[in-house]
């Protein structure tokens, strides 16, 4: 099996031992039924591993909580909650017996000035260019023999029902994984009928802006974005209005002077667009006073945040935060999440977890807009959860890169001294590298000499709408790319930014 990730953060700074508080933190996990009886817990060297820890504190915790009657540990079976442990098991969420009525969808239509055409990728590279591009993850490692193992036990498995027009919803193995995985390392206790399973997290947000936004509407989205996202929202017919990121995320207390600013009135605000554990492109974890604040913001004026929540599996330090929908006023946050970094961009699998009263009408776009979904596809995946090969490819590729996000830091740090700023690099696949050595020499200038040197470079400044960096920024994936190739794409930069700054 897998080792399973928690959502676990220990106080470094107190008086306490790091094994008893452990102890106390997996304990309170069972008594809040995030851990359940039969649950199975990380190995001692994988939970180490994630807490930063020495192995000897996860033992010593281990046993504690054996001792109590909370863990029981089996050879062949590893660590798990013991049957009787803590509050009585609460009963796990049943799916519906029938599928969910569809409502109608919300009329839209289309044209705003955001909108801007997709930019197709580049032509297929020549192998010896070393690019730096962002989202897109390790996938030469990815284990494909393990993956169809899933795929040949699901078709194994599957029906003439199976082989027909899936549940819109999604299949109903895959949906109660996503609710297990996201109850254990988000701290979202959602039940699968509240789960939508989608083609990608794009999918999701689009039926979520279809069914909350119309003509007139205000979407306050952060600044600096991704223009895909701007492009979806953009599409609406909403008004869509950029308020600043700072190092503490979102700065809440000025979404209604800038709505106002764009002469709108913030009581039409519809959604706010958020990405809270790894802010995009900065990287920016969103603070506690900040999360609580756009909770109670939304929740006064009926609006619902939109919480993106990529990027979470994979991060480098223990600042850990639960999901938004995990906290309270949690009504007001549909989270949107995807496999498509985790795994692979192509399986196009996405998911939503929805307050309970935007489940229906949610249902009703998806239904319209697709109605086939794949769902043998979605139980590998649900089979490849389950098993324990998910959690042991998230581990892994954890460590891989960590190794390799210390490779590119390292090399920045070496060339370019104090003359660079990188932010980001606490999770995701990409940081954010300021130039601020080279001021005054254009993002344009600096990528087309690194082209010449064969590197790859993506610059940031498009991603803000207003207020671009003063300095040349640029987007630095690191993912995809090994330790050596990393080596020496950031010395032909350096190299490409001295013949930029003197041109």
């Amino acid at each position: 099996m897998g080792s399973p990730e928690l959502l676990i953060v220990l106080d470094r700074g107190g008086g306490t031992p790091l094994q008893q508080q452990l102890g106390d933190r997996i304990a309170a996990l069972v008594r809040a039924g995030r851990l359940r009886p039969g649950d199975a817990l990380p190995a001692s060297r994988e939970l180490a591993r994630q807490l930063d820890v020495s192995r000897t504190v996860v033992t010593r915790a281990y046993e504690l909580l054996r001792a109590g009657g909370v863990i029981t540990a089996r050879q062949g079976s590893g660590t798990r909650v013991a049957p009787d442990a803590g509050q009585p098991a609460r009963p796990q969420h049943a799916l519906p017996a029938a599928s969910l009525a569809p409502q109608p969808p919300r009329p839209t239509d289309g044209g705003d000035a955001l909108w801007r055409p997709w930019e197709p990728p580049p032509a297929q590279r020549a192998a010896d260019v070393i690019d730096f591009r962002h989202g897109t993850p390790a996938l030469a490692e990815f284990p494909l023999a393990r993956w169809r193992q899933s795929l040949h036990t699901a078709y194994g498995r599957a029906g003439a029902a199976s082989l027909g027009y899936g549940p819109a919803e999604g299949s109903p193995a895959l949906r109660t994984e996503i609710a297990t995985l996201v109850r254990r390392s988000r701290a979202l206790d959602a039940p699968a009928d509240r789960i939508m399973v989608t083609s990608g997290a794009t999918q999701a947000m689009d039926i979520l802006v279809r069914m909350l936004v119309g003509p007139g509407d205000v979407v306050v989205i952060e600044d600096p974005s991704h223009t895909v996202l701007r492009q979806v929202f953009g599409c609406s017919g909403a008004h869509v209005v950029p308020v600043p990121v700072d190092e503490q995320g979102l700065r809440v207390d000025d979404i209604d002077a800038r709505v106002r600013a764009h002469g709108h009135d913030p009581a039409r605000v519809r959604l706010v667009y958020v990405t809270p554990s790894h802010q995009f492109p900065t990287g920016f974890i969103l603070s506690g006073p900040r999360r609580r604040g756009l909770l109670r913001w939304a929740y006064d004026r009926g609006a619902t945040v939109l919480e993106d929540d990529y990027h979470h599996e994979f991060t480098f330090t223990g600042e850990r935060l639960p999901a938004l929908a995990a906290e309270r006023h949690r009504s007001t946050v549909a989270y949107v999440g995807s496999f498509s970094k985790t795994l692979f961009p192509a399986l196009r699998i996405g998911y939503a977890v929805l307050p309970p009263h935007l489940v229906q009408p949610f249902l009703g776009i998806k239904w319209i807009t697709d109605r086939l979904t794949p769902t043998v596809t979605q139980d590998a995946l649900a089979d490849f959860i389950s098993t324990g090969a998910y959690a042991r490819h998230i581990s892994r590729m954890t460590r891989l890169y960590r190794g390799r996000r210390s490779r590119l830091l390292a090399a920045l740090h070496d060339h370019f001294g104090a003359g660079v700023r990188v932010s980001g690099a606490a999770a995701g696949l990409h940081v954010l590298v300021t130039l601020t050595g080279a001021r005054g020499v254009p993002e344009d200038r600096i990528a087309a000499a690194a082209a010449t040197h064969g590197v790859r470079i993506h610059p940031a400044s498009g991603y803000f709408v207003q207020d671009p960096p003063a300095d040349p920024a640029f987007l630095m994936g690191y993912a995809a790319l090994p330790a050596p190739r990393i080596t020496r794409g950031v010395a032909l930069l350096a190299g490409a930014v001295r013949e930029a700054a003197s041109g």
